[in-house]
């Protein structure tokens, strides 16, 4: 039976760049993805992303009815091939807001404090053109400017300046509010995905074994300790694989506490109604869920400019002789090109972020508005609400049982009202008003109630995709399910490496921070080690 020093279970963000580390060290890794290869040029041409969503190579959650999100259920796409989400996402890359980690500094979370963690996001990091303080020059990940900008990501940036907002042109440097354009996960045209970077550069190591397409349906765990894993093949083969150090899960804020229930570790009165035998009563696995909403303000455009039909005849095939030709033009786009950040309640902090799309988009649940046009997304940042995860048997292949919370707190509403009241003046700004012929939603008329903006927040607020803090880092096993090293409360030789651990949710797109997360889950094992 094939032995291993560690098996990690999750090829996604924070997978990938685990087993680079570990491998890198002299260690024998199995890495397990339930999804396929990353084979697919929809993944790796930056535009064509949305083509992968609903695919086989990622997993569609959905919440129960969500009472104050106008009975809705919430879609959640999430990656499953090798890279993860950073293979489908649209690679934004942000690392949130300083205080975000000095918060969870404060909350017992020792060693995760700005000061700390602002080392390992610059050994990480290739900027193509920053460097400095605040950005590293010399990591696996490539960040870079954007080759393409779409007129309407120019007037939103010109127009939110004109609406009172400072350009910013970093960031994730000296201060986070600020309007301006996102640097990408790419190269050259190209998605840099943890797959394509981090996992790229040790797949012929003979040291790692890559299993894809299989299932994990359990931890084995043996006197306390977790020794190993049960997966299934494609073909329904059982396969038991052992781990002679740690078994790590990163298989996501969604999936990894599916996965320690179902392993018996959990609240003990759930595993119990489900006859899972009890290993560990960690009240704590699948609460504190937490996302990042928003909602959009929808726009009929003068001109026929926007993504719609570019993927159509001519224009497909003019787009598609430029990319492959010279590696420039539309397809080089992450389509969420502008953006930034503004503290909306007057706290000194950011609280909510724009994504603008030069095109109307809808979501998983409704189809876009038909025409050309803008949607100018906003976004909550620090999230009030708080979400349930648990099973719904103890069959692996069940779905989860998931009750996001979504709008449950009054502050978050408030908060995208103000955003949203924010978002309606840019888009009046002259820059805007040039290529704009009239809002869509929430209304023509520039005066509407917040009774009104309200009912717009809760009918068309969105999930963004961040799924976070269902296994988080603390100290009490009570309230906590890691401690700061990412070691599972209780039980030896298996941590947690995701979004998950995350106490709070930090102030912006999650890819980064939990690329972050996985540096440092390294640096513990491998200390841990002697290596």
């Amino acid at each position: 039976m094939p032995q291993f020093d560690y098996v990690v279970v999750g090829a996604g963000s924070a997978g990938c760049v685990l087993t680079n580390r570990l491998v890198l060290a002299g260690h024998r890794v199995l890495l397990i993805e339930a999804g396929p290869k990353d084979n697919t040029p929809f993944i790796h041409t930056p535009s064509t992303f949305i083509r992968v969503l609903g695919s086989k190579r990622t997993w569609l959650y959905q919440s129960e009815p969500q009472a104050s999100a106008a009975n809705r259920r919430m879609i959640i796409p999430q990656g499953r091939t090798l890279g993860g989400s950073s293979s489908v996402n649209a690679m934004i890359y942000i690392r949130g807001n300083p205080q975000d980690y000095d918060d969870w500094l404060a909350q017992g979370c020792t060693g995760w404090g700005w000061d700390q963690v602002l080392p390992v996001f610059k050994r990480a990091e290739s900027n193509q053109r920053l460097a400095g303080h605040y950005h590293g020059v010399d990591g696996p990940l490539n960040v870079s400017d954007a080759r393409h900008r779409h007129p309407f990501s120019l007037a939103f940036v010109k127009a939110a300046q004109e609406a009172g907002l400072s350009y910013n042109d970093d960031f994730n440097g000296e201060q986070q509010v600020g309007v301006g354009f996102y640097q990408t996960t790419t190269h050259e045209g190209r998605r840099r995905s943890t797959a394509a970077s981090y996992l790229a550069a040790v797949l012929n190591n003979p040291l790692l074994t890559v299993a894809s397409n299989c299932h994990v349906s359990k931890i084995i765990c043996q006197d306390g300790a977790a020794r190993g894993v049960i997966y299934h093949r494609a073909n329904g083969e059982e396969v038991m694989a052992y781990a002679q150090k740690e078994v790590i899960l990163a298989a996501g804020a969604l999936a990894t506490p599916k996965i320690l229930m179902l392993s018996g570790i959990g609240p003990a009165a759930h595993l119990a109604a489900l006859t899972i035998p009890l290993v560990k009563d960690l009240p704590a696995v699948g609460q504190n869920f937490q996302d990042h909403l928003e909602v959009p303000i929808y726009a009929r455009s003068k001109q026929a400019i926007s993504l719609l039909g570019q993927d159509k005849g001519w224009n497909a095939i003019k787009n598609g002789l430029q990319y492959l030709l010279f590696k420039t033009g539309l397809l080089t786009s992450n389509v969420v090109e502008s953006g930034g950040f503004a503290d909306t309640s007057g706290s000194g902090r950011a609280d909510v972020q724009f994504h603008v799309l030069p095109v109307l988009v809808g979501d998983a649940d409704r189809e876009p508005i038909a025409g050309h046009g803008l949607s100018l997304n906003v976004c909550f940042l620090r999230p009030k609400s708080r979400g349930t995860l648990t099973l719904r048997s103890n069959n692996p292949l069940d779905p989860i049982w998931l009750d996001g919370g979504y709008l449950s707190h009054i502050e978050d509403v408030q908060t995208l009202i103000r955003g949203v009241k924010l978002a309606r003046r840019i888009l009046r700004s002259p820059s805007l008003t040039k290529v704009i012929k009239r809002e869509l939603l929430p209304g023509a008329e520039a005066n509407i109630s917040d009774a009104s903006l309200e009912e717009h927040v809760r009918r068309y607020a969105k999930t963004v995709y961040h799924p976070a803090s269902t296994c988080s880092m603390g100290v009490s096993e009570r309230t906590s399910v890691v401690d700061p090293q990412l070691r599972v409360h209780g039980i030896s030789q298996l941590r947690i490496c995701d979004a998950s651990i995350m106490p709070t949710l930090i102030s912006g797109n999650t890819n980064a921070p939990v690329i972050m997360i996985a540096e440092r889950c390294a640096d513990f094992i491998l200390q841990q080690d002697g290596d």
